[in-house]
């Protein structure tokens, strides 16, 4: 791709986003569950056709796809790709606030899903913890992967993670993304995906059906200070209208 297409497409895909109602799509699609145009069209707060014309854009531009189950059809974000172009637009977009006062709640600022992976206080923890205790290190490629040690793969088949089926899958098995409310990185890619599923499987976190936020259990809290040295206080539980959050 040339230089003037490269930057004809950058601009087709960034007007996609722009457009509000289509962002508030995007954003309710973060937390890795894929919806109908109804349930899409009623979260942008437009019209079932107008839902139409914002999703086939979407899809034309290559953010969303369409699954479709009998007479069923249902759209989710393409792929983690897309999940970490939107927050690094969150952290973006807090940046350009010169007098940003943060009205998302406690409970998403402390764990939340970012497609198929986990975000938030906790995941920046997370990410941190397997970094200093020498289970991930930086690539030596410098794209902002990771290598796991011997004792990471131990420490994560101890969590029930098959690492070798991990690292099978086509996608990049461990990366950085940026966490826009601690504006430092979290653990994504395949291992931060297999990381998450973990945690939800041994009900340590359970998964809110209508947000992306992720509430610690007791279970989970103990856990987590014993391994991990991570110390969970209650969130305060203030609901947000922002679809991002």
């Amino acid at each position: 791709m040339d230089s003037q297409s490269n930057d004809t497409a950058i601009s087709r895909v960034a007007g996609a986003i722009a457009e509000p109602a289509r962002t508030k799509m995007l954003c309710s699609l973060m937390d890795g569950h894929a919806r109908t145009s109804t349930e899409l069209a009623v979260i942008a707060d437009v019209s079932a056709s107008t839902a139409s014309a914002h999703l086939a854009r979407l899809k034309e531009d290559g953010l969303i796809k369409l699954h479709t189950q009998g007479r069923h059809r249902y759209f989710s974000l393409t792929d983690a790709h897309v999940a970490q172009a939107i927050e690094a637009l969150m952290v973006i977009s807090r940046n350009a606030q010169t007098s940003f006062v943060s009205t998302t709640p406690g409970r998403l600022q402390l764990a939340r899903t970012c497609y198929d992976h986990m975000a938030g206080s906790l995941a920046v923890q997370l990410h941190d913890y397997f970094l200093d205790s020498g289970w991930l290190s930086m690539s030596d490629a410098g794209d902002g992967t990771y290598q796991l040690s011997v004792a990471g793969e131990k420490a994560m088949t101890g969590l029930g993670i098959e690492v070798e089926t991990v690292r099978a899958q086509r996608r990049r098995f461990a990366c950085a993304c940026l966490d826009w409310s601690m504006r430092r990185p979290h653990l994504a890619g395949a291992l931060g995906a297999a990381v998450l599923q973990a945690v939800i499987s041994r009900k340590w976190v359970i998964q809110d059906l209508d947000s992306r936020a992720l509430a610690v259990t007791p279970k989970g809290r103990k856990e987590l200070s014993g391994k991990f040295g991570i110390r969970v206080e209650e969130p305060e539980l203030k609901r947000s209208g922002s679809a991002c959050a």
